[in-house]
């Protein structure tokens, strides 16, 4: 991850030249980066590579057995738990496919900017014969269209970038030289309201999920 703090924004740049794979490491510089930017800034950008937001969780971590799965299973959804209600904006710039955990994160994000192309959105977890966490369930039952909810989750239907929005995922597209300004623009003015009431707002609207999603992480 690259961090940068520009005009009171920080922007966690993630970059693994591969697949932008969500294992420890990426955890960790996520919870760094959020870290500092509650120290130092008043609204954040989580963006990811060229043609690539994320593909989701380190599945060679996972082939490691039962134990190391849900090791990083739970770090992972301790990280989301962690976004839905952090209390600064949080500005999602998808810079291609999100597949998985990394459409997870634009669910978690509180505003999602991607760009036009032929880029897929998707949670394949029944395609692939996984379950579903119940912090997964509160993301999509808040951030996702209800008309979507079972296509989305239950058929692993894949969405290209305009149905990303009609389903929840972005909230807006943009052409890809467009994205950077636009990103920053928006987390420019989302910056100028009051951090604190900011912040208080989002966890109090987001308060009954909130508490749903810890008390399954405990």
């Amino acid at each position: 991850m690259k961090y940068k703090l520009a005009d009171d924004i920080a922007v966690l740049h993630f970059d693994d030249g591969k697949v932008n794979a969500v294992g420890h490491d990426f955890i960790d510089a996520m919870n760094e980066g959020l870290d500092r930017a509650e120290a130092e800034a008043k609204a954040v950008v989580i963006r990811g590579r060229e043609g690539l937001f994320s593909g989701g969780f380190d599945l060679s971590e996972f082939k490691k057995g039962p134990e190391a799965a849900l090791a990083l299973a739970g770090r992972g959804l301790h990280l989301l738990t962690r976004i839905y209600g952090h209390p600064q904006p949080v500005v999602a710039a998808c810079t291609g496919h999100a597949i998985a955990m990394g459409a997870f994160i634009l669910l978690a994000s509180d505003t999602r900017i991607g760009i036009e192309g032929d880029f897929r959105t998707t949670l394949p977890e029944t395609a692939i014969g996984m379950n579903f966490h119940p912090v997964l369930f509160e993301l999509v039952a808040s951030r996702l269209s209800k008309r979507h909810e079972t296509r989305a989750l239950i058929q692993a239907n894949i969405y290209d970038p305009a149905g990303a929005i009609a389903a929840g995922f972005l909230d807006e597209i943009v052409i890809d030289e467009a994205l950077d300004a636009r990103v920053m623009s928006a987390a420019q003015q989302l910056a100028q309201l009051p951090t604190e009431v900011y912040g208080k707002n989002k966890r109090d609207c987001r308060a009954a999920s909130l508490q749903r999603m810890q008390d399954s992480l405990e």
